[in-house]
C-alpha cells in the first residue's frame, strides 16, 4: 500500500501540473471501487478550476472551489500523468481531463481506491475527522504522544499504527523510525517516557522526510507520476530484513506479528 511518503511524492509531482488549471470533464470506467464514484463526476468537474492541490494523511485533496475531490489510492492504486490520446488499460478506471491536453489517470487493481466529492469544509468529511495530526507538522511532538499514550497497554507499534493518534506513519516507517529511536516495537506505550517519545519523534519525521527524499519505496508496484520508482528501500535497517544481520550491531533482525502485521526489529539495538 502507498504510505504517506509515496502519497506525498504524487502529491509533489502533480502539484506543477494540476495548479491553476481547469478540468474539462472526467472519463469514468469503473465507478465500483472502495466507495462508488459520483456517476456525475465528469460533468459535476467540467470547468472547474483546481486551486491547490494537498494532502490529509493518506488522502489527495484537490480544492476546485464549490469543492473538493477526495482521492485515495487503497492498496494498488497509482496516478499518472499522460497525453490525453494513451489508450487505457484493464485496470485504468478514471482520468480526470485537464485543459493542458493531458489527463490524470487513475489505476486501481484492487479497487480499494477511492475517488469522491464533497461539498463544504472537508475536513468535517466523514473520512478526514476523525485523523489524528500529520507527523511532519509542529503539532505533532513528544509531549503530545506521551500524553495520548498514557494508561495504554498497547504496543507502541500499534500505537503509531492507530491514525487517531498520529496519521499516516504506516508499517514501513513505524518500523524504521522505532529502530532509529532504538524502541523495540513491543514496547507498551503507554510505558515510555516523554523524553524516549521526543526523541521517536525526531525520527519518525526524519524517517519520513528521507523517504520522501529518495521517491518513496517501491516494494511491488509503486511508481509516481511521471512512472519512476522510488528508492527508500535500499536505506532500510530493519524493514523485510528479517534473518540478516543487524548492520549496527550484528545481531539477526527478528520478524513477529503485531496487529495482523508485521514487525521487524534488532533485539540488541532496541530496548
Amino acid at each position: 500500500m502507498p504510505e504517506l511518503p509515496e502519497v506525498e511524492v504524487i502529491r509533489r509531482g502533480i502539484v506543477p501540473h494540476l495548479e491553476g488549471h481547469r478540468l474539462a470533464g472526467a472519463t469514468l470506467r469503473n465507478l465500483s471501487l472502495r466507495w462508488p464514484v459520483p456517476h456525475d463526476l465528469g460533468h459535476t468537474l467540467c470547468g472547474l478550476k483546481i486551486n491547490t492541490v494537498t494532502r490529509r494523511g493518506k488522502y489527495l485533496l484537490f480544492d476546485c472551489g464549490t469543492g473538493t475531490l477526495i482521492l485515495h489510492l487503497g492498496m494498488s492504486g497509482s496516478l499518472r500523468l499522460l497525453p490525453a490520446a494513451t489508450p487505457p488499460q484493464k485496470h485504468d478506471h478514471i482520468d480526470l481531463i485537464l485543459d493542458t491536453g493531458i489527463i490524470l489517470r487513475f489505476k486501481d487493481p484492487r479497487r480499494f481506491g477511492a475517488v469522491l466529492w464533497n461539498t463544504g469544509d472537508v475536513m468535517h468529511h466523514a473520512l478526514l475527522a476523525q485523523l489524528g495530526p500529520e507527523p511532519l507538522t509542529k503539532a505533532f511532538n513528544g509531549k503530545l504522544l506521551y500524553e495520548k499514550t498514557r494508561g495504554r497497554s498497547a504496543s507502541i507499534k500499534e500505537v503509531l499504527m492507530n491514525s487517531r493518534i498520529v496519521v499516516g506513519v504506516g508499517n514501513i516507517y513505524a518500523s524504521e523510525a522505532l529502530f532509529s529511536a532504538g524502541i523495540s516495537p513491543i514496547t507498551p506505550a503507554g510505558r515510555i517516557g516523554v523524553r524516549r517519545y521526543e526523541k521517536l519523534v525526531r525520527a519518525i519525521k526524519e524517517t519520513l522526510n528521507l523517504s520522501i527524499e529518495a521517491g518513496g519505496s517501491s516494494l511491488r508496484d509503486f511508481v509516481n507520476s511521471d512512472g519512476n520508482p522510488g528508492y527508500f528501500q535500499q536505506q532500510y535497517w530493519v524493514y523485510q530484513r528479517n534473518g540478516q544481520p543487524c548492520r549496527k550491531c550484528g545481531v539477526i533482525i527478528m520478524q513477529i506479528r503485531q496487529g495482523q502485521r508485521s514487525s521487524f526489529y534488532c533485539p540488541h539495538c532496541q530496548k
